[in-house]
């Protein structure tokens, strides 16, 4: 499932080509994703896109005028391109943005676990926003508000900071990664850790999730970027899918361990 850093990615590769553009149609050849998509997402027509951002995994291109805008989130194998309107779709191709330079935002699902909505201004109010956490890259997050909102948490730290109401974005593979760096074991009860090392692992999130982004996020299976590029971020991983080799600091064999239905990856060593 693309994370953060692959939305992020998605993001940065769209956006210039929508930014000022005017949205000529929508065409929606498969309404049928995760939800239908709303016969709404047609209000974009004949206006110019605005801002273009992220919040947590979903896309947020505002419409100048329509007091809102169009929400995509890219599900579990969704993807956006940049192509001409007229190149012929390819199959799990689901909805165009048609922009008035003949270009189009073609929205890609073979699962279609993906999301394709309208919004309304604030967009922060929507049903699938409201509840969020901060974003992880923000000032708001830090190492004293994860101390302050974990207290008299039994659960573990993974499955804590992996929780979108905490801290939006920390996915599977950052969550293993940013423990690793910080030396946290991650079945730790998030109660149970220190002011301190929450700074540690507050500054690991940051900075994986940085290095992943100016990567071009993780491929590991079927991810590509809007130019049909894979994330090169795999390359650096330090402990996730790892399992039996060696830990790059102490040269102990990496663990995997089910923790809340997903493998986590760890030193049972140098993590405690």
């Amino acid at each position: 499932m693309p994370e953060l850093p692959e939305v992020e990615t998605t993001l940065r590769g769209v956006s210039p080509s929508m930014a000022g553009r005017t949205v000529t149609d929508i065409v929606v050849r498969n309404a049928a994703l995760r939800w239908p998509v709303p016969g709404e997402v047609r209000r974009a027509v004949g206006r110019a896109v605005g801002d273009c951002r992220r919040r947590a995994k979903y896309l947020l291109f505002g419409i100048g005028g329509a007091d809102g805008g169009l929400l995509v989130h890219l599900g579990m194998s969704g993807s956006l391109r940049v192509c001409p309107a007229d190149a012929p779709p390819r199959k799990h191709d689901h909805v165009d943005i048609v922009l008035d330079d003949g270009n189009c935002i073609r929205f890609h699902d073979p699962r279609r676990f993906g999301v394709f909505d309208w919004y309304e201004d604030p967009a922060d109010a929507h049903p699938l926003l409201n509840h969020l956490g901060p974003e992880p890259l923000s000032t708001a997050f830090t190492g004293t508000y994860l101390k302050t909102v974990s207290a008299g948490r039994r659960g573990a730290v993974k499955n804590f900071i992996m929780d979108g109401k905490v801290v939006v974005g920390v996915g599977n593979i950052y969550a293993s990664e940013a423990l690793f760096m910080a030396g946290i074991h991650p079945n730790r009860p998030a109660g149970r850790v220190s002011a301190e090392r929450y700074d540690a692992l507050c500054q690991a999130i940051r900075d994986v999730l940085a290095r992943a982004i100016r990567r071009g996020g993780t491929t590991l299976r079927d991810f590509l970027d809007p130019g049909n590029n894979p994330g090169y971020f795999a390359q650096e991983l330090l402990a996730y899918e790892r399992e039996g080799l060696p830990c790059f600091r102490c040269e102990t064999p990496i663990r995997r361990k089910v923790i809340g239905q997903r493998s986590s990856y760890y030193c049972p060593s140098c993590q405690r």
